[in-house]
């Protein structure tokens, strides 16, 4: 099921009584989602992917702009008629209900020409509880399950009415690490085997770029970029989104353009012929670092962080934005910790530079 939305708009009335202005939650968001695709709705807390998601279902109704699944005009349609499942973050399971019971329960209630017998509505159950490995839990109340069992259930009873549309709000924010990547993994499966359009929304950028087909990154309710995981992370279109995609970090210097040389602090760490002389923003991601005795960039070493197959250099400039700047090198290299100096070349694909004033990305000409 292709979704279409078309400059959708959310505001909500201002309840401060200095500040009559309403707050916009979503603003003018046009996207098409394909068919069959997942959708990672991408940003910190506040930017509008849970309000976006809830106009989707039809829990709030836009202020304008117009919402389609596939060629229905669904902006006006009640929430129970547009065909959604919704699998909430607190997994909203009921818990004087067995498992069974809980993924039966969007099947009860269905009316008229949809009205299915208790031995279908107990075959799709089922189908649904194997499809998420639970078949085995179905005699068990919610309390009597993991986190990870519980979220299969959420999941299940989405499901279980065969959606045209699948919306997931943060659903792995209350399980351990390793139950996240579990599920995660399980979720992707799920997904490419029903083949349902499913947006899929996070503030984690990892779980995001792990399993969606294209993610949208928002800020403050406007959408910063829209791309392939990968695409989005190599190239970001402003200083907000290579800020808030990549772990650790990326590492942002003042620096400047100065004669076609790239310069932080006294430091020329990249030639740019042709490009305009001017102060700008410099990012490196932690991989773009390349430890050489005789490198451009010079920072002071502060110690070595183990992570198994990879280190972690850790070291300061005066020129860095971050408290720490982490280079990530293979555990194969070989690093003085006795110096207090440490130097870098830099690997210019990993090396993006930004407007002082906009932070939007400028392209460079590298020699």
């Amino acid at each position: 099921m292709k979704i279409v939305l078309q400059n959708l708009t959310k505001r909500f009335p201002s309840r401060g009584k200095g500040n009559r202005e309403d707050v916009v939650a979503v603003k003018d968001f046009s996207f098409e989602i394909p068919d069959g695709k997942l959708i990672g709705l991408l940003g910190p807390s506040g930017c509008g992917k849970s309000t976006t998601l809830n106009l989707l279902c039809g829990l709030q109704k836009p202020t304008s702009g117009r919402i389609f699944f596939g060629e229905d005009d669904v902006t006006d349609l009640p929430a129970e008629k547009r065909g959604v499942g919704f699998v909430f973050q607190s997994y909203a399971l009921y818990p004087h209900l067995t498992v069974l019971q809980n993924i039966l329960f969007p099947l009860e209630n269905l009316k008229g020409k949809d009205k299915l017998s208790k031995e279908v509505m107990r075959e799709k159950a089922c189908e649904a509880a194997r499809l998420v490995q639970i078949d085995e839990l179905l005699d068990r109340k919610p309390s009597e399950l993991s986190g990870g069992q519980q979220q299969r259930v959420a999941i299940a009873r989405a499901l279980v009415k065969m959606p045209r549309v699948l919306l997931l709000d943060e659903p792995l924010s209350n399980l351990d690490a390793r139950l996240r990547l579990q599920t995660r993994e399980e979720i992707r499966r799920i997904q490419r085997e029903t083949k349902i359009t499913t947006v899929f929304v996070t503030h984690d950028q990892e779980e995001a770029m792990s399993i969606s087909d294209m993610i949208v990154v928002m800020k403050s309710g406007v959408i910063q970029q829209i791309g392939k995981p990968q695409e989005v992370y190599d190239n970001p279109v402003n200083l907000f989104v290579a800020r808030f995609l990549g772990t650790p970090p990326i590492n942002v210097f003042s620096g400047r353009i100065d004669g076609g040389r790239l310069m932080i602090g006294e430091d020329t760490v990249l030639d740019v012929p042709g490009t305009e002389s001017q102060d700008v923003w410099i990012g490196v991601r932690p991989e773009g670092f390349v430890p050489n005795e005789n490198g451009p960039l010079h920072c002071d070493f502060s110690g070595i962080e183990v992570m198994g197959r990879d280190i972690s250099v850790v070291s300061t400039h005066r020129c860095c934005e971050n408290a720490a700047i982490r280079a990530i090198i293979s555990a194969d290299s070989k690093v003085n910790t006795q110096d207090q100096t440490v130097r870098f070349s830099l690997k210019p694909g990993k090396v993006f530079v930004f407007d002082k004033e906009t932070e939007a990305r400028i392209p460079l000409e590298q020699a």
